[in-house]
């Protein structure tokens, strides 16, 4: 029976029951009830798991497509862009150019002899026929004797031979002598008459050379060399010896010029040059073009023209070195010029690159006219509204796309004119 007074709290406890005996030591495994909360913070942690590497992955692709496009765009190449300038001014032309006189004779002796006196000394203006020098011929003296002495004596022959012709030609018509006979004298009259003739002849020859025995001018001019001396030996026929005088006609100037085969279509006759000399700095002399060799020489590339001007006062001289400068009109008009910066040699020849309106490089084959060394002219191949590259990179190519370069308002077209006075 059950006793209803409170058990007293400072009785003892009764021992907890004894646990059941384990025989094989094993642990003992706790168990624990059903706990609610662990499958949604599971859900949590997967979802926050689900979410970081999403969020890694969408970063990292955005990364990788920015990186890309920082790529791309930093791939595309800056340009700075310039216009071909036009030039529609006259072009100018200078050459060198060599001055020689209207006519030049160099003197040799026609005989040969000894210098007996000479008259005149280089700078000498002379007269047409004008003795220069006389030459002793002793030998062409005794030639001539010889000759003339030779003369009589054929003319003696033929007296005979005319006078036996005709005592036979009497006989015969008397049927004294036969036709044999009376014909072998009429034939020794012609070979005697022919003998006068032969020694005629070179009675006169000899005549002629005597002629030579004085040195004269051929025509009016300055005599510009002399190397005749008294008693000095001359010899005829010999013309690699130097010259006994030379005479030149300077009163008229030829000036000759050799054109670059670029230019040749451009020099015309007619067209004038101007002429400048060393020893008169400043100072302009005119001359025209009269004719041209019609020809391109094989080693100079270049055309040979003549020019001719009046020289009254003698101011310039034969063998002057002179540069010639012609003022030429632009063949086919306008000519497009651009610096030489802007040039590409690529495998099928000369190009630039130019930018459309989209901005994309195109390449254009190009044809100079002339390389001017800092800027070109353009023969074909470019257009006057074309934006032309400068400075090109290597790498460029047809249809790349590039990015057009803020412009400096500072920096001058280098393709453009030099103002006249400058440069």
């Amino acid at each position: 029976m059950p006793s209803d007074i409170p058990s007293d709290p400072a009785a003892p406890k009764a021992p907890p029951p004894e646990a059941p005996a384990n025989p094989h030591n094993t642990p003992e495994v706790l168990r624990h009830g059903p706990q609610r909360w662990v499958k949604p913070a599971g859900l949590v942690a997967i979802g926050v798991a689900a979410a970081v590497v999403v969020t890694g992955v969408v970063t990292r692709g955005v990364a990788s497509a920015s990186l890309k496009a920082t790529t791309a765009e930093a791939a595309i190449p800056t340009v700075d862009l310039i216009a071909p300038s036009s030039d529609t001014s006259a072009e100018t032309l200078t050459l060198p150019a060599d001055v020689e006189a209207n006519d030049t004779a160099p003197i040799h002796a026609r005989v040969s002899g000894y210098i007996h006196n000479w008259y005149v000394d280089i700078g000498a203006h002379v007269k047409a026929g004008q003795v220069l020098a006389d030459i002793d011929t002793p030998d062409l003296d005794q030639q001539l004797a010889q000759v003339k002495a030779a003369q009589g004596t054929a003319a003696a022959h033929q007296n005979l031979a005319k006078i036996s012709a005709d005592r036979w030609n009497r006989l015969l018509s008397r049927d004294a002598v036969s036709h044999q006979e009376a014909d072998e004298k009429t034939g020794d009259l012609a070979a005697k008459t022919a003998d006068v003739q032969a020694a005629h002849a070179d009675l006169q020859r000899l005549q002629a050379l005597e002629a030579f025995k004085k040195i004269t001018a051929p025509f009016a001019g300055i005599v510009t060399t002399r190397t005749a001396h008294v008693g000095a030996l001359v010899a005829a026929g010999t013309p690699n010896d130097a010259p006994l005088f030379t005479v030149a006609d300077v009163h008229r100037l030829r000036i000759y010029v050799h054109v670059p085969q670029s230019y040749s279509a451009q020099i015309k006759p007619g067209i004038t040059a101007t002429l400048a000399v060393p020893e008169y700095p400043g100072r302009e002399f005119k001359a025209t073009l009269v004719s041209t060799s019609g020809a391109v020489g094989a080693q100079s590339g270049a055309v040979q023209a003549e020019l001719q001007m009046d020289n009254p006062d003698e101011t310039l001289k034969p063998g002057d070195y002179a540069q010639a400068t012609f003022q030429l009109a632009r063949a086919g008009g306008a000519t497009l010029k651009l610096p030489a910066s802007a040039l590409m040699f690529r495998q099928k020849g000369l190009a630039v690159g130019v930018v459309d309106a989209q901005n994309h490089a195109h390449l254009r084959y190009i044809t100079l006219r002339h390389d001017l060394g800092a800027t070109v002219e353009v023969a074909a191949g470019l257009g006057a509204g074309e934006r032309v590259i400068d400075n090109p990179p290597d790498s460029l190519q047809e249809g790349e796309k590039v990015r057009i370069a803020a412009p400096n308002p500072a920096a001058p077209n280098p393709a453009a004119p030099t103002p006249a006075g400058k440069g």
